[in-house]
This record gives structure tokens, sequence and C-alpha cells, in this order.
């Protein structure tokens, strides 16, 4: 009997013997490979000419299970989940090997059946991107969705990949104007077929979170430890991947995380710094579309080439975002000085921004000479302690409301969605 996608089959090799589902061979493989997933939720490719025999443990199956309506709870909030793509939305089908698109509230209910016990689910996806190719105009149709989605529900939901997580809620806390109520990201930094996978209690939290935690800001809810012990809300603007792989990948940078929620459906405050939620029915929620994508983010390191701020400054960029080191140096002094790239850029009119690289602290303008220079001669804005991924997020936002350089300034330095912590506190980066 031949064996056909999705039957769980044994592989006979030379030297070992491999059991598990067949499943479609991804075009990016050679056509002598063939894919195996194995129970533990990893594929195995296996060359075909080290195969002696292929036996067929159990031919596959497709479901036919119907979906069951989920029925309205009227003593529950309603919590609208949006879906930009990854993972964490998505399911296995191990016909294909693909994870399917299907993404309605009784697809969700049936992977975390928990949730018609917190909230009634309205989902819809808007979307399905790969988050590293995210854009401005997605970052405003996101925005657009999660206003007209939060209309009829009492806290918002927005699945998405994990890499670009944090420029998405930093563009977002922006763009959204008067919100009244919770908007939670949340993401997997594990495919949702592994054992392991952290989608489901981080889509359990982030439900929690937008149904009961009394806020009106944009967060993000993911794992707080590599155990299923809790999930931690983090400001949108102050939020960062830290590791490629770990399932509490995601940190507060700068300052505390908002509060701990815990899969039972606790919510334990850890800082009370953050806005409540506005019950005035009056208040309407905006998008403010006004973004300038003419916008470079450079880092800074030793030995390199100040032809880069000239090429960015030739390509017609509005703003650079200086990913510079420590408090806000980059090579002054040496024959690789940035300074007369940097001062030609801002003879055109470019704003030039320092963040630090550092990620931890502040940029500081006057500490040292160099700084002075950057500073006062020329006119570089130094944005306090927002990390460089958030001051390109902010500089474009400052681009699209301002064109001149003092004003561009006022507004980098403008505290508007938490971006800026004046006083860090003192055990945050211990933490």
């Amino acid at each position: 009997m031949p064996a056909e996608m999705g039957d769980r089959v044994k592989v006979v090799c030379q030297d070992e013997v491999i059991e598990g589902i067949l499943i479609q061979r991804p075009e990016i493989l050679p056509p002598n490979v063939v894919v195996v997933k194995l129970d533990s939720g990893y594929n195995i490719g296996v060359d075909k000419k080290k195969i002696k025999r292929m036996e067929v443990l159990q031919k596959y199956k497709p479901s036919k299970k119907k979906k069951v309506p989920v029925k309205f709870n009227k003593k529950l909030p309603t919590v609208a989940v949006l879906s930009t793509g990854g993972t964490i939305s998505s399911r296995v089908d191990y016909k294909t090997g693909a994870a399917s698109a299907e993404f309605g509230a009784e697809d969700l209910v049936e992977m975390v059946p928990e949730l018609k016990n917190v909230a009634n689910i309205k989902a819809k996806k808007i979307m399905s991107i790969m988050s590293e190719d995210m854009t401005p105009e997605l970052w405003i149709k996101i925005a657009q969705e999660i206003a007209k989605a939060a209309k009829d529900a009492d806290g918002v939901v927005v699945t998405q990949g994990t890499d670009t997580l944090h420029f998405t809620t930093a563009a977002v806390s922006l763009i959204l104007q008067n919100l009244t109520k919770p908007v939670i990201f949340t993401a997997a930094q594990r495919s949702i077929d592994r054992g392991s996978s952290d989608a489901f209690m981080n889509i359990l939290c982030a439900v929690t979170a937008a149904a009961k935690f009394n806020c009106s800001e944009v967060l993000t809810c993911l794992h707080g430890t590599t155990n299923d012990d809790y999930c931690i809300l983090v400001r949108g603007t102050k939020v960062r991947k830290m590791h490629t792989s770990r399932r509490d990948a995601f940190r507060p940078i700068n300052e505390k995380a908002i509060a701990k929620v815990f899969p039972n459906g606790t919510i334990e405050e850890i800082s009370p710094d953050y806005k409540k939620r506005i019950v005035d029915k009056s208040v309407k929620t905006t998008v403010d579309e006004k973004l300038n994508d003419k916008v470079a983010m450079i880092m800074i390191y030793p030995n390199m080439d100040p032809g880069v701020i000239d090429y960015y400054a030739n390509k017609g960029c509005k703003g650079i975002v200086l990913a510079a080191t420590a408090l806000g140096h980059v090579p002054t002094d040496s024959k690789k000085s940035l300074m007369p790239a940097i001062e030609r850029a801002m003879k055109k009119g470019i704003a030039i921004v320092i963040a630090s690289q550092t990620i931890y602290g502040h940029v500081h303008p006057y500490v040292y000479t160099n700084l002075r220079r950057l500073s006062v001669e020329l006119k570089c804005i130094f944005v306090e302690d927002m990390i460089p991924e958030v001051a390109y997020i902010k500089l474009m936002y400052a681009l699209g409301h301002a064109k001149k350089i003092d004003e561009v300034k006022e507004l980098m330095l403008t505290d508007i969605a938490g971006e800026i912590t004046e006083r860090e506190p003192l055990d945050v980066f211990l933490q």
C-alpha cells in the first residue's frame, strides 16, 4: 500500500527508524527529500537514497467534525480577536503539512476551550502576513480594524508574528487616539502544533486581559517565564523581543511590566502607572494616519563608512535614527568621523535622532564633549530612553505632523504613549 500525505508511517533507513506523519514537502527542499512530522511536533527531512522501505501504519482520515456554533453568553464581556497572521492563529493540516487559514470564533474556542468561560469571542482575520513584512500602511490598517472592532467589544486582542511585534505595538500606540479600552497584542514563539507551544496560554491570558483589565492602552501579553506560570502585560512602546526562541522572550525595557495575567483568570497588578478604561461613550477612538515612512535606522559601530548616512540622505530620507553607543556616541574624531556626513544631512533638513543601542538607560546630550557637539552644534535629537525601534516609529509619526526640525524635536521629546520614562526604576534592569 503506497503512503500518502497525512498517513502515519514507519520509515526504515540504513541506520535508524523514523515514525511519524508523512507531510507535504516544502518547495524550498529538493525533490529527493521525504518529510515526516515526528510526535514531538518537529519535522525531519530524509534523503530518499537512505530509505530502505516505508510502511503505512495508519491511513489518514479527514476530520468530518462539524463546527459547533459558539453560544452568546450575556453574562460575559465581548472580546474582538483580530489576526494578522502567524502560527498563533492557525491550525496544522497534516494532509498538507501547512497551517490552515481558518480563523473564526469557533476555531479559537476549539483550540482554547477555556475561552468560552472568559468572554464572547468575535474573531476576524484581517490579513495574513509574516511580521517581518509589515509596513506603515499595514500598521495603519491594523489600527483602523482595531478602532472598528472596539466599538462593539469590551476589549480587543490582536495576534501577530513575534519578530517585529514591538514595531507594530509602538506604531499602533501612537496611531490610535482616545483609546477607551484595552488593546492586547499577543503572539507565539513556538508553533501551535508543538507540545511546548506558548500559543494557547498567550491567547487565553490575552483575552482575559482584554475582557477584564481596567486599562485603555496598547499592551502585549506573552509568557512571563519559560513555564506556563503567567503572562505579563507590557506597554506597547516599552516592550522588546530579547531572545530568538525562549517563550519569555518579550520583556519590558526601562520600566516594569504593568501586570501579571494567570491562566485561571487572575490579574495581578505590578505597576499602577497606566491609563484606566474610559466609560464615557462620547469619547470616540480615532486613527491618526499621518506617518512619513521616509525614515532610516542605522546601527553605529567602529570603523563604519560615513557614506551610509550620505546614502540615505541622497535617497530622500526625511529622518534618520542613529542607534548610537551608550549615552549617544558616534565616531567623532577618527578618519571615519560621522560628523561631516551628519552635518550634510542636517543642512538638507533631515532630522537626526540619537537613541542607544544598549537598549536599557537614557542617552544624554551633554555629559561628554562629543555629545555636546552632536546635540548643540549639529542639533541632533537625543530621545531619552526610547529604544531605537520605537524612536524609528516615533520619527515617522513626528515627520507626519511637523516639517521644521524644531517642531520635530518637540514632538519627539513629548511623551504620547508612554514611550519616554523620565526616571528608570532602580531594579528594572535586574528584572
